[in-house]
């Protein structure tokens, strides 16, 4: 497990395995996409589009969204809250997909991944909405 404590509080709620997967990998997504946001800042701003200003500033304010929205669906207080604004964010970076896919020869991203990411985000959004709705016991 990510957590220790997480097992006791999944354990205890009994929620769905396939639900518990799905959260695990919405943690794993934003966790290290956040961190990535300070890893590979020049690029993260580099597909910021023209018209943002202070791309710098979006890539390490995103970063910190990212890394709360991962902490906080781990919490069952914050969960739902956190999935909201998970799905906010990740709606609000939409213009980033759209304008790599405009301007491919400044990223060197192969066109069908490009192309691959917008399926990927509607899936992302259904994904982040449903494992962090509210966890349902067994029967």
């Amino acid at each position: 497990m990510v957590f220790p404590g997480l097992r006791y509080t999944w354990a205890k709620r009994q929620i769905d395995n396939k639900q518990l997967i799905g959260l695990c990998f919405v943690f794993l997504w934003f966790y290290v996409g956040g961190i990535m946001h300070f890893v590979a800042t020049d690029f993260e701003a580099s597909i910021v589009p023209p018209w943002i200003p202070w791309p710098r500033a979006v890539v390490m304010v995103s970063g910190v969204l990212e890394l709360a929205g991962a902490l906080g669906i781990i919490i069952p207080s914050t969960r739902k809250a956190a999935g909201a604004g998970l799905f906010m964010l990740t709606l609000a970076v939409t213009p980033a997909n759209i304008y790599m896919l405009q301007r491919p020869e400044l990223f060197g991203i192969s066109m069908w991944l490009l192309w691959m990411r917008l399926p990927l985000q509607v899936a992302l959004l259904w994904l982040i909405l449903w494992s962090t709705r509210r966890l349902h016991r067994r029967r």
